[in-house]
């Protein structure tokens, strides 16, 4: 009986190892190591991590994101942990924003402003989506074959692989900038 077990438990880390060919997130570990370190005293913070340790969360945690979420990730593309709502301030070349997490995207607003542009994953169309004072305007459509077709300013689209020689052309192609929406 405890051979079985042994085997059944090997067979299920092989198997999650194989078929999810991807190192992921590790979303669920990570928000469990950040809520720990947010806390206010360190001493308090050691005795958590300790008592963590004792009690296997971190371990569980850890365990549960190799098996489970990270491979739920890869095959569906979505965290299942992702933290809705939440936001973090991001330096760009024209300032700080503030970037939302949505169910279905993004919100970003440069900080001290107030107009914002959402970035909206539609999933009937497999496209991202800018959204800024009421209008949707399409940005980049995945299509099957692997390649994004991007909308261009002037009205055009051009289709590209989805990595750095595919970034490169539509940089090119908008004269060295990247766009994402106009105000």
């Amino acid at each position: 009986m405890k051979r079985s077990k042994t085997l059944v438990v090997c067979a299920m880390l092989g198997g999650s190892i194989m078929f999810s060919s991807c190192i992921g997130s590790f979303g669920l570990w990570n928000n469990l190591k950040d809520w720990n370190q947010g806390v206010s005293n360190k001493f308090v913070n050691e005795l958590i991590f300790v008592a963590f340790h004792i009690v296997p969360v971190y371990e569980i945690a850890y365990l549960a994101d190799v098996l489970v979420l990270n491979s739920i990730e890869f095959w569906s593309g979505s965290n299942p942990t992702a933290s809705i709502g939440e936001v973090k301030e991001v330096k760009g070349e024209n300032g700080e924003y503030l970037v939302k997490t949505n169910t279905d995207g993004y919100t970003i607003t440069k900080k001290g402003e107030e107009k914002s542009v959402d970035l909206v994953y539609n999933k009937d169309n497999n496209t991202w989506n800018a959204v800024a004072d009421g209008q949707s305007f399409e940005l980049v459509k995945m299509n099957e074959d692997g390649t994004a077709t991007v909308s261009m300013q002037n009205g055009t689209s051009m289709t590209v692989t989805p990595d750095a020689q595919g970034v490169a052309a539509v940089r090119v192609a908008v004269g060295s900038s990247v766009f994402f929406a106009a105000r």
